[in-house]
C-alpha cells in the first residue's frame, strides 16, 4: 500500500504539538519558544504548521486511517 507522506508529516507535527502543549500544561515549558524564541516569526510559523496539520488530519482521518477502515 502506498504511503501518504503528507499524512505522515502531519501526524508527526500533531505529536510534537501535543507533547509541547502537555509540557506547557504540566511544567510551563514551551519547547517551541525555547528553540525559536530568538526568532518569534519562526515560532509562529511552527504553530501555524501544527494547526494546519491538525485540520488536515481531521479532514482526512477517516480516509487515511487504516484501523478505522479495517473490518
Amino acid at each position: 500500500m502506498k504511503r501518504n507522506w503528507i499524512h505522515d508529516i502531519a501526524f508527526v507535527l500533531l505529536i510534537l504539538g501535543g507533547v509541547n502543549w502537555g509540557l506547557v500544561g504540566l511544567f510551563d515549558i514551551d519547547i517551541v519558544e525555547r528553540i525559536f524564541g530568538s526568532v518569534p516569526t519562526i515560532g509562529e510559523i511552527v504553530y501555524v504548521l501544527i494547526g494546519a496539520a491538525a485540520v488536515y488530519v481531521a479532514v482526512t482521518h477517516q480516509r487515511d486511517c487504516k484501523i478505522c477502515s479495517a473490518k
